[in-house]
C-alpha cells in the first residue's frame, strides 16, 4: 500500500533559470523548483497527527510476515510533478514491491516539489514521527545544485538526515540516489556536487544509485515540455533504475527465504505499470 507525504510550496526561482539550466544540459539534469500539482493532501505538518503521536521505536524487519517501510524524501520528481499521484516512481516502486514476492512492502512518498536538502532536513523531525521505518531513500540535491548553492552545505544536510534517522532507527538501512549539477555551473562546481553522493554513500553505509535520471535526462521524449520534469514514461524508467538497488536491497532484508529472482525479475525490463 502507498502512503504519501505531500507538501506544496511555491519556489522564487524563475522559470527562465529554469529554461536556461535545461538547454545547458549535457548528459546532465535539475530538478524543478515550482509548485506540486493540485492533488497535495497537505500543506503542513500537524502536531497533533497520527504520526506525530506514533511510537517513534524501530521494529526491525525479521520475517516476511512483517511489514517493511520504505520512506521516500525527496523534490518534484518523487512528488510527480505535472502527473498523477499513482505515476510517480514511488507508487511504481510499490507496484514492484507488491508483485516481488516480498511481503508486505509499504512505500511512503515523501516528495516535496521544490524541495532543497536544507528544506528536507528542516522537515526530517517529523517524518520520523513513526513507529516504523526500515529504509531511507535519499532523493534531495538537485534543487540545490540548479540554485547554485554550495555543495558542503548539501552535503551538511544529506549527512545530518541520515544520521538523525540513523539514530531514530538504528536497523534502518538508507538509498542515497545520485544527482548530477547543470553544466552552467561550472566544471569545478559540477565536480564537487557530484562527488557528494559517492563521498556520503561510502562514508555512511548508504546504498548508491549513481545517477537517479539515468536514461532520462537530456531526453525530450521522457521529458515533460518544460524539458525538466519526466513524462509518465520518464518515471517508469526512474522506477527501473531505483528499483534495481532497492529490490536487491529488501530481498536481503528479508532473508534467505525470498528467492533473489522474485524480486529480480519485475525490474527487470520495461512494462505497463513500471
Amino acid at each position: 500500500m502507498l502512503r504519501r507525504f505531500y507538501f506544496s510550496r511555491r519556489s522564487g526561482v524563475r522559470r527562465l533559470l529554469l529554461a536556461a539550466c535545461c538547454a545547458a544540459l549535457l548528459g546532465g539534469s535539475v530538478i524543478g523548483c515550482r509548485s506540486g500539482d493540485a492533488s497535495s493532501s497537505a500543506s503542513a505538518p500537524r502536531a497533533d497527527s497520527s504520526a506525530a503521536r506514533a511510537d517513534s521505536t524501530a521494529s526491525p524487519a525479521a520475517g516476511a510476515s512483517e511489514k517493511l517501510t520504505v520512506l521516500v524524501v525527496g523534490n518534484s520528481l518523487a512528488a510527480g510533478y505535472g502527473l498523477s499521484q499513482d505515476e510517480a516512481f514511488p507508487a511504481l516502486l510499490q507496484q514492484k514491491a507488491d508483485s516481488a514476492g516480498l511481503g508486505r512492502v509499504e512505500v511512503v512518498n515523501a516528495g516535496v516539489s521544490g524541495e532543497t536538502t536544507a528544506g528536507g532536513r528542516g522537515r526530517i523531525d517529523w517524518l520520523l514521527r513513526r513507529k516504523d521505518l526500515d529504509v531511507l531513500l535519499l532523493e534531495l540535491g538537485g534543487n540545490d545544485a540548479l540554485r547554485g548553492l554550495p555543495p558542503d552545505s548539501a552535503r551538511a544536510n544529506l549527512r545530518a538526515m541520515i544520521e538523525q534517522t540513523k539514530a531514530q532507527f538504528p536497523e534502518a538501512r538508507v538509498v542515497l540516489a545520485g544527482m548530477k549539477a547543470p553544466p552552467n555551473m561550472g566544471a569545478s562546481y559540477a565536480r564537487r556536487f557530484e562527488q557528494i553522493y559517492p563521498q556520503l554513500a561510502e562514508e555512511t553505509g548508504a546504498a548508491l544509485i549513481p545517477f537517479l535520471l539515468e536514461g532520462v535526462a537530456g531526453r525530450p521524449a521522457l521529458n515533460q515540455p518544460d524539458g525538466i520534469h519526466p513524462t509518465s514514461e520518464g518515471q517508469r524508467v526512474i522506477a527501473r533504475t531505483v528499483w534495481g538497488t532497492l529490490g536487491p536491497l529488501l530481498r536481503e532484508m528479508r532473508g534467505p527465504a525470498v528467492p533473489a529472482e522474485a524480486s529480480a525479475t519485475p525490474g527487470a525490463a520495461p512494462s505497463a505499470t513500471g
